[in-house]
């Protein structure tokens, strides 16, 4: 995990209800739309069965519409039945099987793959209590998914896992640059992300894993742009803090696609950073924002202010790290949005 604006845990699951901004999902007939071609098939050219944590948060819904639409099968797994049938309603998705918790394991046993998403929002003021559960709700879940896909007998034992882990793992910086050989930082975010990435390396050695280092993803239906664009359009918005720090961003449906292709790609294993190949500093986020949506972005929101709300948290806001997509661009990733510029418009137009 591991946190947004700059720091950013993805913002993976950041965004209040009250800010959401609803994206219709698609029905049955936008089924055979796809945004590019890439292997949506496993290696032995079948559909593929996935099951998903997280399934109901801001990039695994856009995730499961993306494999739905593609016909594979999708077992979303959750804690709460009702909020994700609400979500993904029969009559759109017909087919998706709906797991709570007592059936994660048959679900995950006789999946081609699984896909770990889940983890409560760090965007919080931070009591030790709060960052107890941060930590323990994504440790918690992967636990038991690596116990599931484990126990599992080798006939039917998932192939791949890919874990989410965030760009939080480096630390902050204004000046390095990190890649997947980076090593990790020494702040709170590091540390939970590595006790989170060592808990899906658990997972049994003839099952691939992929594990994402997501940065703050940028769509208009949920994380961190949800928070800014209510302040652009009230013409306050503008850089937090120092506007100095680095912005390690990925356009939601480069993420999904990302996720997409290392199920289905035996070449995609591993640490893969999940951001776009131009981070950009805060301020010029910003100044990119406000242009597109015609306001301004001269009134920065102090760091005091950010303190007050957020207390300890507020690092998440404060601090980041220039993170670059090595691996994905060596494996060939097809990046839709390389510029944050062009990923605003796309969002916004």
């Amino acid at each position: 995990m591991c946190g947004p604006t700059a720091t950013a845990l993805t913002w993976l699951h950041t965004i209040s209800p009250s800010l959401h901004l609803p994206r219709p999902l698609p029905t049955r007939e936008a089924r055979t739309v796809r945004v590019f071609c890439m292997s949506g098939q496993d290696p032995k050219g079948n559909n593929m069965i996935i099951s998903i944590t997280g399934a109901t948060g801001f990039i695994g819904k856009r995730l499961v519409q993306r494999l739905h639409a593609d016909n594979h099968i999708v077992h979303v797994l959750t804690r709460s039945k009702s909020k994700a049938e609400t979500i993904f309603p029969a009559k759109d998705f017909p087919g998706i099987k709906i797991a709570e918790e007592p059936e994660w394991k048959d679900s995950i046993q006789g999946s081609t793959g699984v896909v770990n998403l889940a983890g409560l929002p760090i965007s919080t003021r931070w009591s030790p209590e709060i960052k107890k559960e941060i930590k323990q709700s994504r440790i918690r879940v992967t636990s038991k998914v690596v116990e599931f896909i484990n126990s599992a007998p080798d006939d039917i034992r998932p192939k791949v896992f890919v874990s989410a882990t965030a760009v939080g793992y480096y630390g902050s910086s204004e000046t390095q640059i990190f890649d997947e050989q980076s090593p990790s930082g020494n702040d709170y975010l590091a540390e939970v992300c590595r006790e989170w990435e060592s808990t899906a390396l658990k997972v049994h050695g003839d099952v691939r894993v992929a594990l994402i280092r997501i940065g703050v993803v940028l769509g208009k239906d949920g994380g961190a742009l949800a928070k800014m664009i209510p302040l652009f359009n009230l013409f306050a918005g503008g850089p937090l803090g120092s506007g100095k720090q680095w912005f390690s961003w990925i356009h939601l449906d480069d993420i999904v696609n990302l996720i997409y292709e290392a199920l289905s790609n035996p070449s995609y294993k591993g640490v893969i950073n999940g951001t776009a190949p131009n981070p950009v500093r805060l301020a010029e986020l910003c100044d990119q924002l406000g242009h597109v949506l015609g306001r301004p972005s001269w009134l920065p929101v102090p760091e005091f202010a950010l303190k007050a709300v957020l207390g300890e948290g507020a690092t998440v806001v404060l601090e980041g790290q220039r993170v670059v997509p090595t691996q994905a661009k060596k494996l060939g990733f097809p990046f839709k949005y390389s510029y944050v510029k062009d990923a605003l418009k796309a969002i916004l137009s």
